[in-house]
């Protein structure tokens, strides 16, 4: 299953019953009630004609998926307005600066099991929203890391040429982030075939695990593509990638950017390659993506969003530097 968000962008309010109904559809498929699809169709309402009414368009981004066993229903609401002043007053229902009833933020936040703002002035808005089948569940958490990914295909095409998967082991956990070379089906079929390659391995270093991946997808298109390897004992991160995929760590003010090697997995890669080695600690924050995004960005230029959720970091990374001509994968993870 290809779990890439779709993506619209919304410019009038022409696009807006076309998306409620995609979404409502979606909830009805993901085994949604008749009430819940009701409550989720008030969601997407209020999202939407905010975009409109507030900042004059943005984009939205939405998936179902399962996760612990539950179906849900995940949106990013981006968009470049003047931004909120104060999130916490406009959470209050009767607190409206357009004349109205002052209900509609108060209301997603009532109906979603999830929903978190990120706003600034003259940058504009994020907001996320998890709407589960179960109204009062909420998800355990049960590791020591929390990750988020957006992903989306290039416009126009049916599957990702990107792929990810994090994989927990007995010593900690390995992140994989990869490219396939353009998009389309072909660089999907890539990306896919490292992903089984990356189940599969059992080398506990990044670089002889690339090792690995490059000898299965020898007959494919091939990719590039990083490997992050946590090992909770020696409390480190192994990092090593090939082509373009960027990778950074963040802890306070203080950021690193880790070097992929050159090369396409699958067609030809570096004779020796060296993971290189760096401290896991409390309070990191991982950023890997693809080349669908710009590179020239900084966390610290976003006021506050180190205390965002690894949701609302990477929406808010993808609203800044998506590129638009290529599929676009982003992953955060928040070391707590």
């Amino acid at each position: 299953m290809d779990n890439t968000f779709s993506s619209y962008k919304i410019e009038d309010r022409s696009l807006i019953p076309f998306i409620k109904r995609e979404i409502h559809n979606l909830a009805l498929k993901s085994g949604f009630t008749a009430h819940r699809a009701a409550e989720t169709d008030i969601i997407v309402a209020e999202l939407t004609s905010n975009l409109i009414k507030y900042a004059n368009g943005g984009e939205f981004l939405y998936r179902s998926r399962e996760l612990h066993g539950h179906q849900e229903i995940e949106i990013y609401c981006l968009d470049n307005g003047k931004g909120i002043d104060n999130v916490t007053k406009i959470m209050h229902d009767g607190y409206s600066t357009s004349n109205t009833l002052g209900h509609g933020l108060g209301a997603i936040k009532r109906l979603s099991n999830d929903f978190q703002i990120y706003s600034l002035r003259d940058w504009g808005t994020v907001q996320y929203v998890k709407i589960c089948a179960a109204p009062d569940f909420i998800a355990p958490v049960t590791d020591d890391s929390i990750f988020s990914v957006v992903s989306v295909n290039y416009p126009g095409e049916k599957v990702c040429g990107d792929g990810y998967y994090i994989k927990h082991t007995s010593k900690g956990f390995q992140i994989f982030v990869g490219d396939g070379l353009g998009h389309g089906e072909h660089a999907h079929e890539a990306v896919q075939l490292a992903i089984q390659a990356f189940k599969r391995a059992t080398a506990e270093d990044a670089a002889l695990i690339l090792k690995d991946i490059h000898e299965a997808v020898k007959r494919s298109r091939g990719l590039v593509a990083s490997i992050a390897v946590v090992d909770y004992k020696s409390q480190t991160w192994n990092i090593c990638g090939i082509g373009n995929i960027n990778t950074r760590i963040y802890r306070g003010l203080e950021n690193k950017t880790y070097t992929p090697y050159n090369g396409i997995i699958g067609l030809n890669i570096p004779r020796t390659m060296k993971s290189t080695v760096v401290p896991f600690l409390k309070h990191q924050i991982i950023v890997m993506h693809s080349d669908g995004l710009r590179t020239r960005w900084n966390l610290n230029d976003m006021m506050g969003i180190i205390k965002q959720n690894s949701g609302v970091i990477a929406a808010s990374l993808f609203k800044e530097n998506i590129r638009g001509t290529d599929d676009a994968t982003i992953l955060v993870g928040k070391i707590i």
